[in-house]
């Protein structure tokens, strides 16, 4: 349903209403309801960018084809941005973590006059075809 849009543009609730096929009193109850929040002109005129768009998309998605109403919408917005919150939450502790441990990295690191000398893994001993374990000798 995304409607034909110019790109970085704030548009007036006219537009809007004809992009989107909707009355303007119905952009005018999303904004009452607290679920779009267009900025406004010194005349107080109503401006939806791009961003407005995209919700007021999400809205009439919502609204339109799964049927939910105002209420719903607004907890289901709620739950959105907190998810978009805490996602913004972990990635910062996902980057102090890293951050952390790169640094604990290179202090824990030997000097570049020492070299790191990789271990060595002991051979291991594989039977012999036929030949019969130590543990099934001592059985008797």
């Amino acid at each position: 349903m995304p409607a034909k849009r110019k790109s970085k543009g704030a548009y007036m609730i006219s537009a809007v209403a004809e992009m989107y096929e909707i009355h303007p009193q119905t952009l005018r109850l999303y904004e009452r309801e607290g679920l779009l929040k267009p900025s406004r002109t010194e005349g107080n005129t109503r401006l939806y960018t791009d961003e407005d768009l995209e919700r007021l998309e999400f809205i009439l998605n919502l609204a339109r084809d799964l049927g939910v109403n105002i209420a719903g919408i607004a907890i289901i917005l709620q739950m959105r941005e907190r998810m978009e919150e805490m996602n913004r939450q972990m990635q910062r502790f996902v980057e102090y973590v890293r951050s952390e441990m790169l640094s604990r990295f290179q202090q824990s690191a030997p000097s570049a006059s020492g070299a790191i000398v990789p271990l060595r893994k002991a051979p291991v001993e594989h039977p012999q075809p036929g030949a019969r374990s130590s543990s099934a000798n001592n059985k008797s």
